[in-house]
C-alpha cells in the first residue's frame, strides 16, 4: 500500500519569499514534493505550540518550521523562539507514544536555497518511514 503523507511547513516569510514568487512554480521545478503544504508566516516566532498541534489535528502527518538562522534572525530572536515551541511539541508527542520525529524545525538562510528543498525532501522521507499519524 502506498502512502503520500501529509505534511505541513510553517515557513518564515523572508526564508521562504524567493521561493514563493511566480505562485510556487520554482519550488515545483526544484523538486518540492506535492505533498508539502506550505504556510508563509510573518515571523516564525509569532507561532504557537497551540498552532503546531492544531495541524496535526487537521490530519497533517508530519509539521516542520523553516526560520532564519539562529544568529541572523530578520527579527532578531524569532527563529529561536520558534525552535522551543517546536521542542515543546516534540516532548508533547513523546509523552503520547508518538514519534517525536514527525515535528522538526530547521534555520536556514534567506531566499532559495536547496537547503529548502532538502528539508522538504527529508521530512517527506522521513514520514513517509513513520506512516500515518495516529491522531487520524
Amino acid at each position: 500500500m502506498s502512502f503520500t503523507p501529509d505534511i505541513r511547513v510553517f515557513s518564515c516569510h523572508y526564508t521562504s519569499q524567493q521561493g514563493c514568487v511566480h505562485e510556487g512554480k520554482e519550488l515545483a521545478e526544484l523538486g518540492f514534493p506535492e505533498n508539502v503544504r506550505l504556510t508563509r508566516v510573518t515571523c516564525t516566532g509569532k507561532l504557537e505550540v497551540v498552532t503546531l498541534l492544531k495541524a496535526f489535528e487537521e490530519g497533517a502527518d508530519g509539521v516542520y518550521v523553516v526560520g532564519c538562522p539562529v544568529d541572523g534572525c530578520h527579527n532578531v530572536k524569532g527563529s529561536q523562539r520558534a525552535a522551543k515551541r517546536v521542542a515543546a511539541v516534540r516532548d508533547a508527542l513523546k509523552e503520547l507514544d508518538v514519534e517525536p520525529g514527525r515535528v522538526e524545525m530547521y534555520h536556514l538562510p534567506r531566499g532559495l536555497h536547496p537547503e529548502f528543498i532538502d528539508a522538504a525532501r527529508e521530512m517527506n522521507e522521513r514520514i513517509q518511514g513513520f506512516g500515518p499519524s495516529p491522531f487520524k
